[in-house]
């Protein structure tokens, strides 16, 4: 049984991404490690999911809506409208498939990257907010408070992010995703 090796994905990543992608990965895998020590976590875990958080981003919509239906990944009908947010979901097939990834928080915390669940457990709060508040990450309202905020409270950093791109997408016109708005409602009311 093969297990991750943290320097292979490392250069299998800085092959498949471009240069901008790559350093926002390296950027979330340095933000998630960070936390993961913060908050008693593994760290190498962390960087696992850091570094493969992405992994599907650079493969084209055809090739991921392909993916989905070859292996019967569930699609919603934002994403099928949308198909560049299926990289998460991509993301955690190829970490298991390609990366022999067998850790099913490390598989979650890469399929909920983006849009987070209701329940979510540290690991995937953790790459979530990382991949928001990686230092290269420039243009996201209220990015000082939540940075300096995820080293404080995780599910206040998370519940500040979730209601920012809720806010954003509404303002900009942009598809919600139900599972976003179901994930702000969820750490809303607890």
């Amino acid at each position: 049984m093969k297990t991750p090796d943290l320097k292979k994905i490392r250069k299998a990543m800085e092959k498949t991404q471009d240069a901008k992608r790559y350093e926002h990965t390296l950027g979330v895998t340095y933000t998630a490690a960070a936390l993961a020590m913060r908050y008693d976590e593994s760290i190498k875990n962390a960087e696992i999911a850091g570094l493969l958080h992405d992994c599907a981003k650079c493969l084209s919509d055809q090739k991921r809506l392909s993916i989905c239906a070859k292996h019967k990944i569930d699609i919603n009908d934002v994403e099928r409208r949308n198909p560049f947010l299926l990289h998460a979901k991509v993301g955690g097939f190829l970490a298991m498939d390609e990366y022999h990834v067998q850790d099913m928080d490390v598989i979650n915390a890469i399929v909920n990257h983006t849009t987070g669940r209701p329940n979510m457990s540290r690991l995937e709060k953790i790459i979530f907010i990382a991949d928001y508040i990686e230092p290269g990450r420039k243009q996201a309202p209220n990015l000082k408070e939540i940075r300096k905020l995820a080293f404080i409270d995780l599910d206040q950093a998370l519940l500040k992010i979730l209601k920012d791109t809720l806010d954003y997408l509404k303002d900009a016109g942009g598809e919600i995703d139900p599972m976003t708005r179901k994930t702000y409602d969820y750490y809303a009311n607890i």
